[in-house]
């Protein structure tokens, strides 16, 4: 079995020749060798390594570093701006760049809330066409990413986090699932993926987090496991849990059956991005 982390991040200092735009919840650095040591350290075979919007937008060129210097652990995901009118050609870039697995929409303030919008619509049509999954930071905005789906069935979306607000730091949300039934609508269509990641940050019971499975096995229902894809969103959750925690919390859980472990920690993530790590 491989085991595969569909969200980690990482990123260097602060210096002027790749200074951050902002500051992201976690430690001072986080280098692809500290993550792969950490990977390592608990049997992770590989990872999705998203490019860090918070400190670098739209520059994916760290992670693309990552990549260089650990061959055949991570697959690339890029945040792309819907509201560049040159998005199609970053898109076209990204989809010849070695490594790249899918693109991202942050659906923030930024972003239109008209799922009609030309600049959304124009990255999700550009994705198909390049056979790019679209993941999609989308809480608050569920909606709207069901109607995303029905105008474009051809692309695949991939809701990030469950589509939850999680947090960066305890506690957790009194009502972690309250927005769930939105999730669960989605199921509908056929293209909308769900990544189970940073769900461990959800929980208001310590390791390992008996109270997540009820709401999981709703999602894995609704779904179907072959849509749905563990991680650990390592390292925005360091403040509530260790990377260890995150991984064998699904791993020592009795509510999965290794088969269903199989695909949940790696199987479904290497049909729907494509992808698989290779050690060299």
């Amino acid at each position: 079995m491989l085991t595969i982390d569909a969200q980690v991040h990482a990123y260097e200092r602060d210096h002027p020749g790749r200074p951050w735009t902002a500051v992201l919840h976690g430690p001072p650095e986080v280098t692809g060798d500290q993550l792969v040591a950490a990977m390592d350290a608990v049997g992770v075979d590989g990872a999705i390594l998203v490019s860090v919007w918070t400190m670098y937008r739209w520059d994916a060129s760290y992670a693309l570093d990552v990549y260089a210097a650990h061959p055949g652990r991570f697959g690339l995901v890029k945040p792309v701006d819907p509201n560049d009118p040159a998005v199609a050609d970053t898109i076209a870039d990204w989809a010849r760049t070695k490594g790249r697995v899918a693109i991202r929409i942050m659906m923030g303030p930024d972003v239109s809330t008209d799922a009609g919008d030309p600049g959304i619509n124009r990255v999700l049509a550009e994705a198909a066409r390049h056979g790019l999954p679209v993941n999609l930071m989308c809480r608050g905005r569920l909606e709207q990413v069901g109607e995303m789906a029905r105008r474009h069935p051809n692309t695949r979306l991939v809701v990030d986090h469950l589509g939850l607000a999680q947090p960066f730091e305890p506690p957790p949300p009194a009502e972690p699932f309250a927005e769930l039934p939105k999730l669960l609508a989605l199921a509908s269509h056929d293209n909308v993926v769900v990544k189970i990641t940073g769900a461990c940050t959800l929980s208001h019971q310590p390791f390992p987090y008996k109270d997540l499975w009820d709401p999981l096995w709703r999602i894995f229902d609704a779904f179907g496991l072959q849509r749905c894809m563990w991680g650990t969103d390592w390292t925005r959750a360091v403040a509530l849990l260790t990377y260890k925690e995150g991984v064998e919390s699904f791993r020592v859980t009795d509510r999965l059956t290794d088969s269903e472990r199989e695909k949940l920690m790696g199987g479904s993530l290497q049909k729907i991005y494509s992808w698989s790590p290779s050690k060299t």
